[in-house]
């Protein structure tokens, strides 16, 4: 399913199995041999091929268990499709840090001069040819999961699943359903990586990190880019770095139009798209003109079309994400829950991924480790990266205090550090080693007295020694 990265329904207990009806439209369902009302029954049947759902099925059927995946993509209100994997494979991480690579690329042809390497001084970029490499290899990456599944013996149905009952889940083909309605204009980061030609001149509305990874790539390609965010940007991850993100952003080209909210956009006679949107502080009205409005503002899982009510499962009716227990265990004990899908959990695929192997491991009888989602990860693919781990500041001070926080860790022996957050070039492959030592339980004297690797920006973390209560400047003058 779009927007999720997995979800695990399974029969605890030997010789009980999870039941799967298919509801055939003209065509019917190639499938495995089913008895005469079109049922198929499975030791573990999962529900959306994302990074956790795939993860679970391979796992499981590795382990011996019968195992199906039902997964089926809802277009895009624009109909932009694409194939098994999920959102990461598709429309999220990969072709995201492809694109952000392009732009990273434009910059160092600019930066080559200065090292002596003669280039033109304008050098085009050629969007189509960018976005062609970028699907083709998504496209492979959709081949390859099927391939696993296959190899595996993991029995894939690109159909919609909806519970009949808490044993029994029924699929209806694609040609029963297709989005009703679609918006007039604009597109959302679904379409964005998908687009044949260039997106021009581009508002993007919403400050998580998908928008500003999305305003980040485009501007990096020479692309007039706006930014419009309601409240703050980067809500959840640490204030003083995601302001220093977007401080970034806006000296490199981006365009940011803070504390307001679009109300109207209209398309002109000569196919541009007009945008009205009030400032919430003033009240006052402004209008521009732009090529193209990307719609950045979060997703909402997919779990209303499951009639998971039939199956006694319990979802949060705000967020309509599925409740569970730390064993990943919804208020049904057979069904599961994993990735975004489930309430509470980072929308990030690493942790799908680990959750979905760990509950298939569980449901064998391999182990009883649980997924542990505190010191998770992560990374912001702006244009100047932002890689982070552990506590921001804000969420620090409230647990602990602000008189017992200095630097992110605490103050007091052994001063546990709390939090790792990473501003720079490759952020990511500077966050993921930190993790393993904060994972460790690493002080603030043992990071201190880690030799740094000389050059690097990797180093730097070793180097702290200002606290930010001091005031003292902190800028690096030298070695």
């Amino acid at each position: 399913m779009a927007a999720m990265a997995g979800r695990a329904a399974a029969l605890r207990g030997s010789g009980v199995r999870f039941r799967w009806r298919t509801r055939v439209a003209a065509g019917g369902v190639r499938g495995a041999a089913r008895d005469a009302a079109g049922r198929q029954d499975y030791d573990l049947l999962v529900i959306g091929g994302g990074s956790g759902g795939l993860a679970c099925a391979k796992e499981a059927a590795q382990l011996g268990k019968k195992v199906a995946v039902v997964d089926y993509v809802e277009p895009s209100p624009r109909g932009t499709r694409w194939g098994l994997g999920g959102t990461c494979v598709n429309v999220g991480c990969i072709p995201k840090k492809l694109m952000h690579q392009a732009a990273l690329l434009g910059d160092m042809i600019r930066d080559a001069p200065h090292y002596g390497w003669e280039v033109p001084q304008q050098v085009p970029h050629d969007w189509r040819k960018m976005a062609e490499a970028v699907q083709n290899h998504v496209k492979s990456l959709n081949w390859g999961h099927r391939v696993q599944l296959q190899d595996r013996k993991v029995k894939y149905f690109n159909i919609k699943a909806s519970f009949v009952n808490e044993h029994t889940v029924c699929g209806v083909t694609k040609g029963g359903k297709e989005i009703e309605g679609a918006l007039e204009h604009g597109i959302t980061s679904d379409d964005i990586f998908w687009l044949k030609e260039s997106p021009g001149k581009t508002l993007v509305v919403g400050a998580s990190y998908v928008a500003l990874e999305c305003a980040g790539f485009l501007t990096g390609l020479r692309l007039d880019t706006t930014v419009m965010i309601r409240s703050i940007p980067l809500r959840g991850f640490d204030q003083q770095m995601s302001s220093l993100v977007t401080e970034h952003m806006a000296s490199h080209g981006t365009h940011f139009l803070r504390g307001c909210t679009p109300s109207r956009v209209k398309k002109l006679p000569d196919g541009q798209l007009q945008v009205t949107w009030k400032d919430l502080a003033s009240g006052r009205e402004d209008m521009g003109t732009f090529d193209t409005v990307l719609w950045a503002i979060g997703r909402v899982p997919e779990t209303r079309s499951l009639n998971l009510e039939k199956a006694g499962v319990n979802t949060n009716p705000n967020s309509h994400k599925i409740l569970v227990d730390a064993q990943e265990a919804t208020s049904v004990p057979h069904i599961y829950a994993i990735g975004d899908a489930a309430e509470g959990r980072p929308e990030l695929t690493p942790t799908a991924i680990m959750a979905g192997r760990l509950l298939a491991q569980r449901l064998c009888g391999q182990t009883s480790d649980l997924m542990d989602y505190d010191n998770v990860p992560t990374t912001v693919f702006t244009p100047l990266e932002y890689g982070c781990v552990g506590l921001s500041e804000e969420e620090a001070v409230a647990r602990h205090g602000e008189e017992h926080v200095e630097m992110v860790c605490l103050r007091e022996p052994p001063q546990l550090v709390l939090g790792l957050h990473f501003l720079g070039p490759n952020a990511g492959e500077v966050t993921q080693g930190f993790a393993l030592g904060i994972k460790c339980g690493a002080s603030y004297r043992q990071v201190v007295q880690t030799v740094g690797i000389h050059p690097t920006c990797a180093e730097e973390v070793a180097k702290l020694r200002i606290a930010k209560r001091s005031g003292l400047d902190p800028t690096v003058t030298g070695c």
